[in-house]
């Protein structure tokens, strides 16, 4: 057993080397200077030119720049960043929280949608019910991040009236976080309950549901078609037949003895997705302006702030290697047939 999760995780190394590489080399091909940005007009000056590139390695060869980048990056030390002059882990970790509660939301929006849009579709399958939530379920996975943000936001926020347009907590309240989630810091931090009542939760909550929708509708529809799918499979077994034979009630058989074992899969797939939400956000916190590690990664892209690129980039997609090897690692634990 101890072997078998040892060779997984060490399966890892590989992919993590690769993703540095790709990253730090790519990032060196994205047109500017950081240098000359950081200058402006000061960039005229040779001198100044060349003394800031020593000064922050960029005049090494670049295979000389990966293995020092890959050297302090095992003594702790992500680089910092060229704009603010903070450390990259310090920035990240004061934004990730930010990104964490979008995908906990979306997530928790496309798991609770999806679930009753695919037992509904099972439920009455080939009815008319199944065809509707079905075909909007494909239309829900085909639309694009970007271009479904922008069309709740006219709706929404600009039509109605319903939702803020961005950010993600009104600029009238001003307080200390203690956990970093907004929705959980309004609630228990009891002084600023008694300044401003329960205004600030219901300000984050509202800033919090456009840009959930857009992130979790692609993860719903993909919820809805597999729980449909799971579900069918599930309600042609012997044992629901015998227990509709005695006379249970419909919602008794498909809700405690059908999804019960539906939900295998589902609980995988759902569990996969989250690693691949916190990538997601990257579109999705650029359009609301929601303060989290995508909107950070996009404005240092622009600024070509190779030290959060690289670093940024790399933890991201180190945490998503590791929640999907951690998802499957479970399911084979529970299912060892799958161990190869």
């Amino acid at each position: 057993m101890l072997t078998f999760f040892s060779k997984k995780l060490l399966e890892l190394i590989p992919t993590l080397i690769g993703i540095s590489l790709l990253t730090f080399f790519l990032v060196r091909i994205i047109p500017g200077d950081p240098v000359m940005m950081m200058l402006g007009e000061r960039g005229s000056d040779p001198a100044l030119y060349l003394e800031m590139k020593k000064n922050l390695g960029l005049d090494l060869p670049v295979y000389q720049q990966y293995l020092n980048y890959i050297g302090n990056m095992f003594h702790g030390d992500f680089g910092t960043s060229l704009v603010s002059k903070t450390p990259v882990l310090e920035e990240f970790w004061n934004r990730f929280p930010a990104t964490l509660e979008l995908s906990f939301v979306a997530l928790l929006f496309a798991f609770s949608f999806g679930l009753v849009f695919g037992i509904l579709a099972a439920v009455k399958h080939n009815s008319l019910w199944d065809y509707l939530l079905m075909t909007f379920s494909l239309v829900g996975y085909s639309m694009p991040i970007f271009w479904w943000g922008l069309i709740l936001i006219i709706i929404f926020s600009v039509g109605l009236g319903l939702t803020p347009v961005a950010g993600r907590i009104s600029m009238m309240f001003d307080f200390d976080t203690i956990t970093g989630f907004y929705l959980i810091d309004t609630l228990i931090n009891t002084e600023l309950i008694e300044e401003e009542g329960f205004a600030p939760f219901v300000s984050s909550l509202s800033h919090l549901i456009l840009p959930a929708i857009a992130m979790g509708t692609i993860p719903m529809a993909i919820i809805a078609r597999m729980t449909r799918s799971s579900l069918l499979e599930v309600l042609h077994e012997e044992y629901i037949k015998v227990a509709k034979a005695k006379g249970l009630s419909p919602f008794r058989v498909v809700v405690v003895h059908a999804l019960k074992n539906a939900l295998i899969p589902i609980v995988t797939i759902a569990g996969l997705m989250f690693g691949t939400m916190i990538t997601g956000a990257i579109l999705t916190e650029t359009i609301f302006s929601w303060p989290g590690i995508g909107k950070w990664l996009v404005a240092s892209i622009n600024a070509r702030d190779y030290p959060v690129i690289q670093s940024g980039v790399l933890i991201i997609a180190s945490m998503v290697v590791v929640i999907n090897a951690s998802v499957d690692l479970l399911y084979q634990y529970i299912n060892p047939t799958l161990r190869k």
